[in-house]
Formats: C-alpha cells, structure tokens, sequence
C-alpha cells in the first residue's frame, strides 16, 4: 500500500506539471493566470473578493494575478459607482479570444473535482493530507500555488469547507 501512495503522488506531481507546462507553452500564461481567467470567462463580472472565494485564495493574492493579467490586455478590472472599494473585474476581448483555445489548469480541474465530493469524503482526504505534511515536517511551509512562486497569503480561505 506504501507503494501505491508513492506511485499515485507521483502521478500528481507528473499531472501538474503536464497541465502548468502545457498551460504556458499554449496560453503563454501560469496556471494560476490561466486557471483565473477560466474562472472569471464562467463568473465575469465578478468581483475581486468573489473571484477569490472561487479560487480558494487570499484576495492579496489574486490581486497580484489580476496585475499580471491586466498588464497583458487580458482582464480589465472597474471601480463599483455604488461603492468605489468594491472592484469588478471582466476579460478583455482578447481575454476572451485566449480562454476559448486555452487548455484546463490542474488548479481548476483539482478545486472542481474536490467540491463534487461529499464531505465525508474530503474529510478524508484532508486528514490523509495533512498527516503528509506532518510526515514530511512542511507544517510551517508557506502554501505556494501549484508550480508557482506566487504563495497563498492566508491559509484559512482553503479551510472553507
């Protein structure tokens, strides 16, 4: 069974890797820009701390995303005239050109095969996880996104559920 848990970690990591490679040599963009630009082509307009909440991650963290995003032409973000603290964000048009070809994220498939499980299930998971990072001594690491030096600000948006 030790086996089969260090085969199938293995098949994790080879599968991210597969997925954020493929995500820069089609799209030109990491996984956390593409996965964001999916998010916000299904939800636009949206705003900054609901794309966030869709991602599981520090509103801080994705605005960084949304800089890089924007200072290619590909997200366009807008002050709320109700309430100016309140920004939304949409694609570009070229945005929008780019997520139509652009291949899926590990990020994304990852967060949207989680929430289809019950949660029991993610229970499990979640404790199988969390005995790994104890094992591997990682517990004060900083959650960086998948294949990405962009860190998860705050870990208590992933604990959600």
């Amino acid at each position: 069974m030790i086996g089969e848990i260090v085969d199938n970690l293995r098949r994790v990591f080879q599968a991210v890797h597969v997925h954020s490679s493929r995500a820069k040599r089609e799209a030109g963009l990491t996984g956390p820009q593409l996965w964001a630009i999916r998010v916000i082509a299904r939800s636009a307009p949206l705003r900054v701390s609901e794309l966030a909440g869709k991602m599981y991650l520090h509103p801080a963290t994705v605005v960084g995303i949304l800089d890089r995003l924007e200072s290619t032409g590909l997200v366009a973000r807008t002050r709320s005239r109700q309430d100016r603290r309140v920004v939304h964000v949409e694609l570009t048009k070229a945005g929008q050109e780019l997520v139509e070809k652009a291949p899926e994220v590990a990020q994304g498939l990852l967060v949207s095969g989680l929430e289809a499980l019950p949660l029991q299930r993610l229970n499990s998971i979640s404790e199988g996880l969390a005995d790994m990072v104890r094992l591997l001594g990682a517990q004060a690491l900083p959650p960086k996104l998948l294949l990405s030096s962009e860190v998860n600000l705050a870990t208590s948006v992933s604990r959600r559920r």
